[in-house]
């Protein structure tokens, strides 16, 4: 069985596309944060996904270990993709979403990061009144994607998992939805 890891930043779409290209598969979506806030609360460290953050870094770090052990053993009965973030842009850098110690327990086959041209993804956040982001002009969202490219690929350079690029452009969804079931397959 596989575990692919699929990612994209805020406004690319990854979303929409993983859930259109689900309905034709055969693999369990699994959110990484979700199985992150499952453990915490099992072990009665938090109530909610915010109150994770505030946990010390080495609980923190455990939990993500955890988590990524957990979706490898469930990658053992049924193909798994973990929707989760490559990067993570905070006000001191980015992060990586991926640290080492949750690659060695993950162990994914695949890295799949969907991207969108700078100004597509710009307009979708201003018109998505449903969700709260941080505003960035195009520069920014630029570099955010180059650091997801490079974070994927020292990824890949870890595990020895591939990485695939699609490209989710607007008025092409049918299009991105079938490259990534293709790729899957």
């Amino acid at each position: 069985m596989k575990v692919v890891v699929v990612a994209g930043i805020p406004g690319s779409g990854s979303t929409t596309v993983l859930g259109n290209a689900l309905k034709d598969l055969d693999y369990l979506h699994v959110n990484y944060g979700d199985v992150m806030l499952e453990i915490a609360q099992k072990e009665g460290l938090v109530e909610d996904r915010d109150s994770m953050r505030k946990l010390s870094p080495d609980i923190q770090k455990e939990i993500q270990r955890k988590a990524a052990k957990s979706i490898r053993e469930r990658s053992e009965e049924s193909n798994i993709i973990v929707d989760t973030h490559c990067t993570i842009k905070t006000p001191k850098g980015f992060l990586p979403g991926l640290p080492n110690w949750v690659l060695e327990e993950l162990q994914p086959d695949m890295f799949i990061l969907l991207e969108a041209d700078g100004d597509e993804i710009l307009m979708r956040r201003i018109k998505d009144t449903s969700r709260t982001r941080d505003m960035e002009n195009l520069k920014e969202i630029e570099l955010h994607q180059e650091m997801n490219r490079a974070a994927s690929m020292a990824y890949a350079v870890i595990t020895g998992a591939t990485v695939k690029i699609i490209e989710n452009h607007d008025n092409k969804l049918e299009t991105s939805v079938e490259e990534m079931i293709n790729t899957l397959k």
